[in-house]
């Protein structure tokens, strides 16, 4: 097996996976839109490579960046908000369109869970993606330029809301008036068992696969960040009584019942 693995995005996510990846005897190749965040990752042994992809254009380094990558973990969020939006199918095009000329074979999407829309009900990975946000079409329709690529083994990814110890939704939401919807589930997990998910996926040959990515706990969000906010001694969300939706549990069939996989990082102490 190729022992070499691409990473592009190194942030907060991509860096600890690769540095993960390298402890596990992985050579990385990892990319940054930063010059300032080369020598970090060259510092952590990741060969560094500066790559940009815009809706018309992604830098020639992207061509060294893939000459020797077998398998390539592709984690770009959409960038939908603020003045500088973009159109992420297009981005997600020329990147394919890169790869079709390069070694790569395997393909680790990191996707979101914002592909199955608003319901009310439990959701899995044999459930149908009805997005209603334009992130999540746009993630739908990303998914589908690698998945239906035959030259490629593509692996999918859907990811919870993403926590951790320097990274929790309830710092915000304490300073918000009259948050909605905390009778509804949460669907988050923690970057460590993101990370894991990603490595097992390659160790184990995990193919061809859509995978939600959601710790199976699901406390209302209510009763989560009151608890999360209490740990912090700061001000618990003030949310208002909304008993319209019920919201949506996402869990996974593929991990939970066909894998066995264990999650290791609790949501909630």
């Amino acid at each position: 097996m190729n022992k070499k693995i691409g990473i592009i995005g190194c942030g907060w996510l991509g860096l600890p996976l690769a540095i993960e990846f390298i402890k596990d005897g992985y050579q990385v190749n990892g990319t940054t839109t930063s010059k300032e965040k080369l020598e970090l990752l060259k510092k952590e042994k990741i060969s560094p490579y500066l790559v940009s992809i815009s809706e018309d254009l992604i830098t020639s380094s992207i061509t060294d960046f893939l000459s020797d990558v077998e398998t390539l973990v592709i984690n770009v969020p959409p960038k939908l908000r603020g003045e500088h939006k973009e159109n992420y199918v297009q981005k997600m095009n020329l990147l394919h369109k890169a790869i079709t000329i390069s070694p790569t074979k395997h393909i680790i999407f990191v996707s979101s869970t914002a592909v199955y829309g608003d319901s009310d009900e439990e959701v899995t990975e044999m459930t149908t993606p009805v997005p209603t946000s334009i992130s999540g079409k746009q993630l739908l329709e990303s998914e589908s330029i690698f998945i239906n690529d035959t030259n490629l083994q593509t692996t999918i990814i859907r990811f919870g809301g993403l926590i951790s110890s320097d990274r929790h939704p309830v710092t915000m939401l304490s300073k918000k008036e009259s948050v909605e919807n905390g009778q509804m589930p949460i669907n988050l997990i923690h970057r460590n068992d993101c990370i894991r998910i990603i490595i097992a996926v390659l160790k184990n040959k995990w193919w061809g696969q859509i995978i939600n990515g959601v710790y199976p706990d699901h406390p209302s969000k209510k009763e989560y960040y009151t608890s999360e906010a209490k740990k912090r001694d700061i001000k618990i969300p003030d949310y208002k009584v909304n008993t319209l939706k019920k919201g949506k549990v996402i869990n996974s069939d593929y991990l939970i019942n066909v894998k066995r996989f264990k999650f290791l990082t609790p949501i909630m102490n």
